[in-house]
């Protein structure tokens, strides 16, 4: 096991180096370019220097004076040095925006992880044990509608009904207009109540695929050999499902739920520019369509890790799962 998480480790470090510069040879390509806007900005003031001017001064303050090959390996070496520079958007060190912003997401996304895994798998297992039932039907409608529902457009049928017509929830926002007049208690609350359309509409777009992955893997597992085997036995039905059958279906939902990592720390983009929750994922959208190449490269590099640490992390829970899964 040892030398498997190292080998793996190795392998990422190489993944890593390239996944960054083909990010970073994209965010130079980008047709959105905040030098630009700058530029044009300060040129218009009274008496400043012609644009042209400006934009390569700016370029090369920034060092996009340089080839792309070139321009990331000084991108890369100050990476290393745990340097990822300053924000253009926010003008402030990357770092330190990030750790501002990051609590919101991975609350948001945590508590929504937690309600799909406890919703989705048993509710999966039920449809499964009693396949062709009406409790299997319902379950496949729900599942399907989850499926189906794009985020944009079941978060504004949340908002215009909660928000609009019964006014039980703001619109927009992670605090509301008294916030600063609430005790501590009362703060938290307010900014708990904030969460509650952006964590309804993550767990119900979500639940639906793993509902169904559980569903069918669990059918897949009650059709085997060996639990007609325990069944014959005189084993209780629940001991079958619960100790036999699920033990090994969850091997295949270990790969989802490690795939999950990034989104826990990563934001969720469309729901938090949505209700305007200024997490990672609303912070970085920002960043994006603004040209902001260190806070974008600095978020798609931590993207990239937590992927891949998804992945590793996956791989010995296999183990874990299933003692018949030996690493070599």
């Amino acid at each position: 096991m040892k030398k498997f998480v190292i080998r793996r480790v190795l392998l990422g470090v190489v993944i890593l180096f390239f996944v960054s510069l083909i990010i970073y040879s994209i965010e130079r390509s980008l047709p959105t370019s905040y030098v630009k806007g700058k530029a044009m900005a300060m040129s218009q003031k009274q008496g400043a220097k012609p644009y042209e001017e400006l934009l390569a001064d700016l370029n090369a303050s920034y060092g996009l004076d340089k080839p792309v090959l070139q321009g990331y390996f000084v991108w890369l070496g100050d990476a290393i040095h745990g340097d990822f520079g300053e924000s253009w958007v926010w003008t402030q060190p990357v770092t330190e925006k990030f750790a501002n912003v990051i609590w919101y997401s991975f609350a948001l996304s945590a508590v929504a992880f937690v309600l799909e895994i406890l919703i989705a798998i048993p509710l999966g297992i039920i449809s499964a044990t009693k396949q062709y039932s009406k409790a299997d039907y319902a379950v496949t409608v729900f599942a399907l509608i989850g499926i189906s529902l794009p985020t944009f457009f079941f978060a504004t049928i949340l908002k215009w009904i909660f928000s609009i017509n019964l006014g039980w929830f703001d619109l927009y926002g992670i605090v509301g207009r008294m916030h600063e007049t609430y005790g501590s208690v009362g703060k938290v609350l307010d900014m708990a109540k904030h969460m509650v359309l952006p964590i309804v509409t993550l767990t119900i777009v979500s639940v639906g695929s793993l509902m169904r992955y559980t569903r069918t893997n669990m059918l897949e597992v009650l059709n085997a050999d060996y639990i007609r085997t325990a069944r014959a036995k005189g084993l209780p039905e629940k001991k079958v499902i619960y100790h036999h059958a699920f033990r090994n279906t969850l091997i295949p939902i270990i790969t989802i739920l490690g795939s999950s990592l990034p989104g826990l720390f990563g934001g969720a983009m469309i729901t938090e520019t949505l209700f305007q929750i200024p997490g990672i994922g609303y912070t970085s959208y920002q960043c994006l369509v603004q040209g902001d190449i260190p806070f974008t490269m600095f978020y798609m590099t931590f993207l990239a890790v937590l992927t891949l640490l998804g992945n590793l992390l996956a791989d010995i829970l296999y183990a874990v799962a299933d003692p018949r899964v030996r690493i070599n």
